[in-house]
C-alpha cells in the first residue's frame, strides 16, 4: 500500500485529491489547520466524508507549527507529497498579508525540511496561474518568465516556488509545481466568484461583476484537475530525459506544470452559465477590475499532454450544472 501526504485535505483540491487516493488503495495522511478563512463546517463535512475510510488519517495543525510536519513525515515516511495548503485568495492577502506569509512561505519552508530529512519518491506543489501577473501574451507556457506579480498572494506563491527548486537542486529532490487555473466544481470554496454568484441568484440578491464583465478565465472543473494531478504522481523530472516543451530545470529535478483547461471562457458566458443552472437571471452590478486581479487568464497546456497524454476537458455548462444541484442540495435550496 503506497502512502501520501496531503496537505490542505480539507480544502476544496485536497478533499478530491484525497478520496480519489483513497478509492485507488492508497494510505492518506492529511493535514489541516481547518482556518476560518471561509465556512470551516464545509471543511468538516469534507474531512468526516475521508474520515469514512479507515486508510485516511487527518492531523488538525497549521503547516508553519515548528516540527509538526516533521513529525508526520518520520512516523509514516510518504512516498508522495502532495501540498494543496495555502492561504488563499488575491483579494484577502491585501487585507491580511501575514497570515500569506505565515501559510504559504514559512509552511512551505517546514514541509521542504521534513522533505530534506525523510525523502519522498516524488514532491508535488501547487502553486498558482496568478504568478504569470501582468504577463500580456498568451496561452501562459511555463517557460514565460514571472517577474511581475500583481498580488501579494501570488508573490508567495512565487517565492515557493523558487524555494522548492532550491531544495530540489541541493537535496536531489524530485518535484512538480502545478500552475492551477480557476478551479471551480461541487464542494467548492464559497469565497470563489461561483459560489458568490450562484448564493445570490438563488436569493435573489444582486451579483458583483468587476471590469464591467471584461474579464476572462481558464475555468478548470476540478475533476479534470485531480486527475491530471493523480497521473502525474509518477511522472518524476529528470533534467537528463526531458520530454518535449519541457520546463524541467537543467541543474535539479525540478518541473513546473500548467492545469487548466486550456480554453478561456468570457466572465459574461460564465454567468450565463450560471444563470441557466440556476433557471435565474442575476441582477448585475458593475464595478471595476479590483487590486490585484488580472483581466484574462489562459493555460498552454502542451506539456501537460506530453506528460500524461490527453486529458478530459469538461465543458463549462457541465461543469457549472453539477455544482449549481450540489449547492442545492448541500444548502437545501
Amino acid at each position: 500500500m503506497r502512502t501520501a501526504i496531503v496537505t490542505g485535505s480539507s480544502g476544496f483540491i485536497g478533499y478530491f485529491v484525497s478520496l480519489t487516493l483513497l478509492r485507488s488503495g492508497w494510505r492518506v495522511i492529511g493535514i489541516d489547520s481547518l482556518s476560518d478563512y471561509y465556512d470551516t463546517n464545509l471543511k468538516l463535512q469534507r474531512q468526516s466524508q475521508l474520515s469514512a475510510y479507515a486508510e485516511f488519517t487527518v492531523v488538525n495543525e497549521k503547516l508553519e507549527t515548528p516540527q509538526a510536519l516533521m513529525s508526520l513525515f518520520k512516523e509514516h515516511r510518504p512516498e508522495v507529497v502532495i501540498h494543496l495548503a495555502a492561504q488563499a485568495g488575491v483579494r484577502h492577502s491585501i487585507d491580511v498579508p501575514r497570515a500569506y506569509v505565515d501559510a504559504n512561505i514559512i509552511g512551505t519552508f517546514e514541509l521542504l525540511e521534513a522533505a530534506r530529512a525523510f525523502p519522498p519518491a516524488h514532491m508535488l506543489l501547487a502553486s498558482s496561474s496568478s504568478i504569470f501577473g501582468a504577463n500580456s501574451q498568451m496561452p501562459y507556457k511555463e517557460a514565460d518568465k514571472v517577474d511581475t506579480q500583481m498580488s501579494f498572494y501570488a508573490a508567495t506563491k512565487k517565492a515557493t516556488e523558487s524555494m522548492a527548486h532550491s531544495y530540489a537542486h541541493l537535496y536531489d529532490l524530485p518535484t512538480t509545481m502545478f500552475r492551477f487555473f480557476t478551479v471551480y466544481g461541487p464542494w467548492g470554496r464559497p469565497d470563489m466568484a461561483y459560489f458568490k454568484f450562484t448564493k445570490a441568484i438563488l436569493n435573489g440578491e444582486p451579483i458583483d461583476v468587476y471590469n464591467h464583465g471584461k474579464m476572462q478565465r481558464d475555468f478548470t472543473y476540478v475533476d479534470d484537475l485531480v486527475r491530471a494531478i493523480v497521473a502525474l504522481i509518477d511522472v518524476t523530472p529528470d533534467p537528463a530525459n526531458p520530454v518535449a516543451n519541457d520546463s524541467v530545470s537543467p541543474v535539479a529535478p525540478f518541473r513546473v506544470v500548467n492545469i487548466g483547461n486550456a480554453s478561456p471562457v468570457t466572465l459574461m458566458d460564465f454567468i450565463a452559465a450560471i444563470e441557466a443552472a440556476c433557471g435565474l437571471e442575476a441582477i448585475k452590478t458593475y464595478h471595476p477590475i479590483q487590486p490585484g486581479d488580472v483581466p484574462a487568464t489562459w493555460a498552454d497546456t502542451t506539456l501537460l499532454q506530453n506528460l500524461i497524454g490527453q486529458q478530459h476537458s469538461t465543458p463549462v455548462t457541465v461543469g457549472l450544472q453539477n455544482f449549481v444541484d450540489w449547492y442545492r442540495d448541500f444548502y437545501k435550496v
